[in-house]
């Protein structure tokens, strides 16, 4: 992870995006998941210095109120002191899921109809987008997806309408820098059209 979001900073990326603990997740055994929360706890703060050094400011999406309190305190702590990071936004999805986020959004809006504060005249693609968990987040130009799995998993389902994918074999563990900027080069060969002839 470290090394990506080095990597991302480097070559000036300004929002970068890591699935890093999915809402299905909690399906895992019980000291899998207390092992995953204690790294997560300890990648924030080993790297709370670099973000804060390197003007990068940290967010999350996802269900993260179901994230044990321990865990959840470092991450909030980390949000708060990187807050005013204005180089690159980075955004750990956790326990996050793409349809869990469109049924949230949903509900939300639906909530405001109940009240008579919308109309469902007033129901577009611009306000479902508003109420997602990070509205103001664009949508990604690209999508990696390592671990030879050649499948979303339930990852940002509305929002990479039209990004690009790019799939490897690579154990995320072993994705190097060379990796990333090879899949990077691989995108900007492409023609994106995004659904025009």
């Amino acid at each position: 992870m470290r090394e990506v979001v080095r990597a991302s900073r480097e070559i000036g990326i300004e929002w970068l995006t890591l699935y890093a603990f999915s809402e299905e997740n909690w399906k895992r055994s019980k000291p899998e998941i207390a092992a995953l929360m204690t790294l997560l706890r300890q990648f924030l703060e080993s790297e709370r210095r670099e973000m804060l050094d390197n003007g990068i400011r940290l967010r999350t999406i996802g269900r993260t109120e179901r994230l044990p309190d321990k865990t959840h305190r470092t991450l909030i702590d980390a949000i708060q002191q990187t807050a005013a990071g204005k180089h690159m936004t980075l955004t750990l999805a956790l326990s996050y899921g793409g349809r869990q986020e469109m049924a949230d959004a949903v509900r939300q809006i639906a909530k405001k109809l109940e009240n008579g504060d919308l109309n469902s005249a007033d129901i577009s693609e611009a306000l479902i987008s508003s109420h997602l968990y990070a509205p103001d987040m664009p949508d990604p130009d690209l999508l990696i997806r390592t671990s030879g799995e050649n499948r979303i998993s339930n990852f940002l389902l509305w929002e990479i309408a039209y990004s690009e994918l790019y799939f490897t074999p690579t154990l995320w563990p072993d994705f190097s820098r060379e990796e990333y900027f090879a899949a990077i080069k691989d995108y900007q060969a492409r023609d994106r059209r995004f659904g025009a002839a």
